[in-house]
């Protein structure tokens, strides 16, 4: 037995040698990024930098003075990368001696070329002015507001915009308290209620049940 107990012993004592020295490994591992990322040419802070892990979803973006700081691993490789300048890639040394690494990262302006667009004038006046006439102008913000403020709009809008959360459990409390009332009993039917009668009437003239293509 005690030759039992002293083999678990052993066991638990290398399992949890092993863990530390695992646990020590990832700690040496992980290395706080920070730096400042600056044009190459007048040496000023560039805002908005996406700075990312290659093959991650994970990275930050500079502030307004081009001032970063994420989390990394040793080994990783950092990308820079922006609209208006060419990116840049930077690898984490994995023989790194501390946790802390900082960079200085310049970046050079990158100029992109757009497709050539071609401005051709109508023929003639009379053919200019039916064209214009004829031209869809989108609708603006007011007046996409007050389409959907229409009466109509918003009839279409109830009916296939789905219930909250609240919603749904005021129903089920509904549901839950009308079998409670008719327990034992028939509940009342809408064939004979007046309301349910005007409101089927209301509907009708509205077109609600006509087939829709």
């Amino acid at each position: 037995m005690k030759k039992l107990y002293f083999t678990i012993f052993t066991f638990f004592c290398f399992s949890l040698h092993k863990a530390h020295a695992q646990f020590e490994t990832v700690r040496d591992s992980v290395v706080q990024l920070y730096g400042i990322v600056m044009t190459s040419d007048s040496l000023v802070g560039i805002p908005a930098v996406s700075v990312t892990i290659k093959g991650q979803n994970r990275g930050t973006i500079t502030n307004g003075q081009g001032v970063f700081s994420i989390v990394v691993l040793k080994g990783d490789e950092i990308e820079f990368t922006h609209v208006s300048y060419k990116p840049k890639t930077v690898v984490i040394p994995k023989n790194l001696e501390g946790n802390q690494y900082s960079v200085v990262q310049l970046m050079i302006q990158d100029t992109v070329y757009l497709p050539a667009t071609i401005i051709k004038p109508r023929p003639t006046p009379q053919q200019f002015a039916r064209d214009f006439v004829n031209s869809k102008v989108p609708d603006d913000d007011i007046e996409i507001a007050r389409q959907n403020n229409s009466a109509a709009k918003r009839r279409i809008l109830i009916s296939a915009t789905p219930g909250d959360a609240g919603e749904a459990a005021n129903v089920q409390f509904r549901n839950i308290a009308n079998k409670a009332s008719y327990a034992g009993q028939v509940p009342p039917q809408n064939i004979f209620n007046p309301a349910a009668w005007n409101e089927f009437i209301k509907a009708w003239k509205r077109g609600d049940y006509k087939r829709k293509n």
